[in-house]
Protein backbone atom coordinates (compact mmCIF):
# COMPACT_ATOMS: atom_id res chain seq x y z
CA UNK A 1 0.00 0.00 0.00
CA UNK A 2 1.65 3.51 -1.21
CA UNK A 3 2.82 5.15 2.13
CA UNK A 4 0.65 8.53 0.89
CA UNK A 5 -2.81 6.06 0.62
CA UNK A 6 -4.15 7.09 4.14
CA UNK A 7 -3.02 10.70 3.66
CA UNK A 8 -4.51 11.07 0.44
CA UNK A 9 -8.14 9.36 2.15
CA UNK A 10 -7.74 12.38 5.02
CA UNK A 11 -9.00 15.99 4.58
CA UNK A 12 -6.43 18.73 4.54
CA UNK A 13 -5.57 20.55 7.51
CA UNK A 14 -7.14 23.63 6.37
CA UNK A 15 -10.56 21.91 5.34
CA UNK A 16 -12.76 23.02 7.68
CA UNK A 17 -11.75 26.50 6.77
CA UNK A 18 -13.11 26.52 3.74
CA UNK A 19 -16.32 28.29 2.32
CA UNK A 20 -19.20 26.55 3.54
CA UNK A 21 -20.38 26.49 -0.04
CA UNK A 22 -16.98 25.10 -1.68
CA UNK A 23 -16.89 22.76 0.93
CA UNK A 24 -20.44 21.51 0.07
CA UNK A 25 -19.46 21.31 -3.53
CA UNK A 26 -16.37 18.85 -3.03
CA UNK A 27 -18.13 17.02 -0.74
CA UNK A 28 -20.61 16.05 -4.12
CA UNK A 29 -17.46 15.48 -6.27
CA UNK A 30 -15.09 13.87 -3.86
CA UNK A 31 -11.49 13.14 -5.03
CA UNK A 32 -10.72 9.73 -4.61
CA UNK A 33 -7.71 8.22 -4.73
CA UNK A 34 -6.72 5.34 -7.66
CA UNK A 35 -6.87 1.93 -7.06
CA UNK A 36 -3.19 0.82 -7.40
CA UNK A 37 -3.83 -3.77 -6.88
CA UNK A 38 -5.10 -5.94 -8.48
CA UNK A 39 -6.10 -8.24 -5.97
CA UNK A 40 -7.48 -8.27 -2.53
CA UNK A 41 -6.91 -11.30 -0.11
CA UNK A 42 -6.70 -12.40 3.51
CA UNK A 43 -3.49 -14.09 4.48
CA UNK A 44 -2.36 -15.81 8.20
CA UNK A 45 -0.44 -13.44 10.20
CA UNK A 46 2.70 -13.99 12.74
CA UNK A 47 1.00 -13.22 15.49
CA UNK A 48 -2.42 -13.88 14.68
CA UNK A 49 -5.51 -12.58 13.15
CA UNK A 50 -5.52 -12.79 9.35
CA UNK A 51 -4.01 -9.70 7.73
CA UNK A 52 -5.24 -8.05 4.43
CA UNK A 53 -2.90 -8.23 1.70
CA UNK A 54 -2.85 -6.58 -1.51
CA UNK A 55 -1.62 -8.18 -4.41
CA UNK A 56 0.63 -10.27 -2.03
CA UNK A 57 2.08 -7.21 -0.06
CA UNK A 58 0.41 -6.87 3.70
CA UNK A 59 -1.84 -3.28 3.79
CA UNK A 60 -1.41 -1.41 6.97
CA UNK A 61 -3.29 0.63 9.07
CA UNK A 62 -2.45 4.50 8.78
CA UNK A 63 -0.40 4.25 12.17
CA UNK A 64 1.25 1.59 10.56
CA UNK A 65 0.56 -1.30 11.71
CA UNK A 66 -0.87 -4.55 10.04
CA UNK A 67 -4.42 -4.22 8.66
CA UNK A 68 -5.51 -7.60 10.50
CA UNK A 69 -9.09 -9.07 11.27
CA UNK A 70 -9.28 -11.19 13.93
CA UNK A 71 -10.62 -14.55 12.25
CA UNK A 72 -10.77 -15.84 8.67
CA UNK A 73 -14.58 -15.02 8.16
CA UNK A 74 -13.65 -10.89 8.75
CA UNK A 75 -10.13 -11.09 7.08
CA UNK A 76 -12.52 -12.41 3.89
CA UNK A 77 -15.17 -9.83 4.55
CA UNK A 78 -11.68 -7.52 4.95
CA UNK A 79 -10.79 -8.16 1.73
CA UNK A 80 -13.97 -8.28 -0.03
CA UNK A 81 -14.38 -4.34 0.09
CA UNK A 82 -11.12 -4.29 -1.05
CA UNK A 83 -11.91 -6.65 -3.79
CA UNK A 84 -15.05 -4.68 -4.62
CA UNK A 85 -13.56 -1.63 -4.96
CA UNK A 86 -13.50 -0.17 -8.61
CA UNK A 87 -11.45 2.26 -10.57
CA UNK A 88 -11.42 4.35 -7.41
CA UNK A 89 -11.71 3.27 -3.72
CA UNK A 90 -13.83 4.70 -1.62
CA UNK A 91 -14.05 4.54 2.11
CA UNK A 92 -17.67 5.41 2.26
CA UNK A 93 -18.48 2.08 1.34
CA UNK A 94 -15.45 -0.13 3.69
CA UNK A 95 -16.52 0.00 7.11
CA UNK A 96 -15.24 -3.00 8.42
CA UNK A 97 -11.45 -1.65 7.11
CA UNK A 98 -12.44 2.28 9.08
CA UNK A 99 -13.67 0.02 12.40
CA UNK A 100 -10.55 -2.12 12.02
CA UNK A 101 -7.97 1.25 11.75
CA UNK A 102 -9.65 2.59 14.90
CA UNK A 103 -9.36 -0.49 16.58
CA UNK A 104 -5.95 -1.16 15.99
CA UNK A 105 -4.50 2.57 15.88
CA UNK A 106 -6.85 4.16 18.45
CA UNK A 107 -8.65 2.00 20.59
CA UNK A 108 -5.93 -0.48 21.29
CA UNK A 109 -4.45 2.57 23.38
CA UNK A 110 -7.31 4.01 25.00
CA UNK A 111 -9.33 1.10 26.13
CA UNK A 112 -10.61 2.77 29.79
CA UNK A 113 -11.66 5.73 27.52
CA UNK A 114 -13.63 4.10 25.14
CA UNK A 115 -15.10 2.09 27.65
CA UNK A 116 -15.99 4.79 29.66
CA UNK A 117 -17.80 6.79 27.09
CA UNK A 118 -20.00 3.98 26.13
CA UNK A 119 -21.21 4.12 29.54
CA UNK A 120 -21.43 7.52 29.28
CA UNK A 121 -24.38 6.76 26.42
CA UNK A 122 -26.14 4.79 29.07
CA UNK A 123 -26.59 7.63 31.72
CA UNK A 124 -28.77 8.91 28.52
CA UNK A 125 -29.90 5.75 26.68
CA UNK A 126 -31.75 6.62 23.68
CA UNK A 127 -34.40 3.80 25.62
CA UNK A 128 -35.11 5.92 28.59
CA UNK A 129 -36.70 8.86 26.99
CA UNK A 130 -39.73 8.38 25.60
CA UNK A 131 -42.89 10.01 24.32
CA UNK A 132 -46.07 11.39 25.52
CA UNK A 133 -47.86 10.81 22.82
CA UNK A 134 -49.34 10.39 19.81
CA UNK A 135 -50.67 6.70 20.88
CA UNK A 136 -49.32 4.71 17.96
CA UNK A 137 -45.88 6.23 18.68
CA UNK A 138 -46.07 5.30 22.82
CA UNK A 139 -47.15 1.77 21.64
CA UNK A 140 -43.79 0.92 19.20
CA UNK A 141 -41.44 2.41 21.63
CA UNK A 142 -43.16 0.52 24.78
CA UNK A 143 -43.22 -3.02 22.50
CA UNK A 144 -39.23 -2.59 20.93
CA UNK A 145 -37.78 -0.63 23.74
CA UNK A 146 -39.12 -2.53 27.30
CA UNK A 147 -38.16 -5.92 26.45
CA UNK A 148 -34.55 -4.76 25.69
CA UNK A 149 -34.72 -3.18 28.95
CA UNK A 150 -36.12 -6.25 31.18
CA UNK A 151 -33.46 -7.89 29.35
CA UNK A 152 -30.50 -5.41 30.41
CA UNK A 153 -32.38 -5.51 34.25
CA UNK A 154 -32.21 -9.85 34.03
CA UNK A 155 -28.87 -10.12 32.78
CA UNK A 156 -27.05 -7.79 34.37
CA UNK A 157 -28.89 -6.38 37.19
CA UNK A 158 -29.05 -2.28 35.68
CA UNK A 159 -32.74 -0.95 36.17
CA UNK A 160 -32.98 2.12 34.37
CA UNK A 161 -35.33 5.32 34.69
CA UNK A 162 -37.81 6.57 32.30
CA UNK A 163 -38.46 10.33 31.26
CA UNK A 164 -40.95 11.62 28.94
CA UNK A 165 -40.06 14.05 26.29
CA UNK A 166 -36.33 15.08 26.64
CA UNK A 167 -35.73 16.56 30.10
CA UNK A 168 -32.94 14.43 31.84
CA UNK A 169 -32.91 11.70 34.46
CA UNK A 170 -29.87 10.78 36.08
CA UNK A 171 -29.77 7.03 36.50
CA UNK A 172 -28.85 5.07 39.77
CA UNK A 173 -25.05 4.62 40.70
CA UNK A 174 -25.50 0.77 40.88
CA UNK A 175 -27.24 0.80 37.42
CA UNK A 176 -24.60 2.09 35.69
CA UNK A 177 -21.73 0.87 37.81
CA UNK A 178 -23.42 -2.29 36.63
CA UNK A 179 -23.08 -1.45 32.68
CA UNK A 180 -19.45 -0.44 33.46
CA UNK A 181 -18.58 -3.74 34.97
CA UNK A 182 -20.11 -5.50 31.69
CA UNK A 183 -18.62 -3.08 29.64
CA UNK A 184 -15.01 -3.96 31.41
CA UNK A 185 -15.26 -7.38 30.92
CA UNK A 186 -14.51 -6.39 26.86
CA UNK A 187 -10.67 -6.98 26.60
CA UNK A 188 -10.05 -7.06 23.09
CA UNK A 189 -9.56 -4.22 21.01
CA UNK A 190 -11.80 -5.13 17.91
CA UNK A 191 -14.47 -5.82 20.13
CA UNK A 192 -14.94 -2.74 22.36
CA UNK A 193 -14.46 -0.51 18.92
CA UNK A 194 -17.40 -2.86 17.45
CA UNK A 195 -19.01 -2.19 20.71
CA UNK A 196 -18.61 1.31 20.45
CA UNK A 197 -19.86 1.76 16.76
CA UNK A 198 -22.87 0.07 17.33
CA UNK A 199 -23.08 2.37 20.71
CA UNK A 200 -22.78 5.65 18.75
CA UNK A 201 -25.00 4.67 15.42
CA UNK A 202 -27.73 3.32 17.66
CA UNK A 203 -27.68 5.70 20.52
CA UNK A 204 -27.76 3.16 22.50
CA UNK A 205 -25.61 1.26 24.91
CA UNK A 206 -28.50 -1.59 26.28
CA UNK A 207 -29.04 -2.11 22.81
CA UNK A 208 -25.40 -2.48 21.62
CA UNK A 209 -24.56 -4.61 24.67
CA UNK A 210 -27.99 -6.32 24.06
CA UNK A 211 -26.66 -7.14 20.20
CA UNK A 212 -23.56 -8.18 22.01
CA UNK A 213 -24.62 -10.63 24.51
CA UNK A 214 -27.18 -12.61 21.73
CA UNK A 215 -29.98 -10.88 23.53
CA UNK A 216 -31.34 -9.14 20.53
CA UNK A 217 -31.13 -9.99 16.87
CA UNK A 218 -29.15 -7.47 14.55
CA UNK A 219 -32.34 -6.88 12.57
CA UNK A 220 -34.49 -6.09 15.99
CA UNK A 221 -31.80 -3.71 17.22
CA UNK A 222 -31.78 -1.87 14.33
CA UNK A 223 -35.91 -1.40 14.11
CA UNK A 224 -35.62 -0.21 18.05
CA UNK A 225 -33.11 2.11 17.43
CA UNK A 226 -35.16 3.82 14.48
CA UNK A 227 -38.47 3.31 16.22
CA UNK A 228 -39.13 7.15 15.91
CA UNK A 229 -38.14 7.63 12.57
CA UNK A 230 -39.92 5.15 11.25
CA UNK A 231 -43.01 6.36 12.98
CA UNK A 232 -42.47 9.46 11.16
CA UNK A 233 -42.50 8.03 8.07
CA UNK A 234 -45.62 6.26 8.81
CA UNK A 235 -46.82 9.59 8.91
CA UNK A 236 -45.06 11.45 6.52
CA UNK A 237 -43.52 9.21 4.41
CA UNK A 238 -40.18 7.84 3.36
CA UNK A 239 -37.26 10.66 2.28
CA UNK A 240 -34.94 9.54 -0.28
CA UNK A 241 -31.84 11.25 0.69
CA UNK A 242 -32.83 10.30 4.14
CA UNK A 243 -33.59 6.64 3.73
CA UNK A 244 -29.92 6.61 1.84
CA UNK A 245 -27.92 7.54 4.99
CA UNK A 246 -29.69 5.48 6.95
CA UNK A 247 -28.71 2.42 4.45
CA UNK A 248 -24.83 3.77 5.06
CA UNK A 249 -24.99 3.72 8.85
CA UNK A 250 -26.56 -0.08 8.68
CA UNK A 251 -23.68 -0.77 6.67
CA UNK A 252 -21.35 0.46 9.31
CA UNK A 253 -23.42 -1.25 11.96
CA UNK A 254 -23.37 -4.61 10.51
CA UNK A 255 -20.14 -4.55 10.28
CA UNK A 256 -19.44 -3.54 13.78
CA UNK A 257 -21.97 -6.72 14.34
CA UNK A 258 -19.22 -8.93 12.71
CA UNK A 259 -16.33 -7.91 13.98
CA UNK A 260 -18.00 -8.50 17.63
CA UNK A 261 -19.18 -11.94 16.99
CA UNK A 262 -15.64 -12.97 15.02
CA UNK A 263 -13.70 -10.53 17.84
CA UNK A 264 -15.44 -11.78 21.14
Amino acid sequence: MPDDFWHDLAPEPGETRRDPREAARGAMTPELPKRFYTCATAEPHPHGGFVLALDGRPAKTPGKRPLAAPTRAAGDALAAEWEGQGERIDPGTMPLTRILNSALDGVATAMEPVAAEIVKYAGSDLLCYRAGDPEALVAAQNAAWDPVLASTRERLGARFLLAEGVMYVEQPRETLEAIAARVSRETEPVALAALSVMTTITGSALIALAVADGALTADDAWHAAHVDELHQERVWGADAIALERRAGRRREFDAAVLLYGEAG
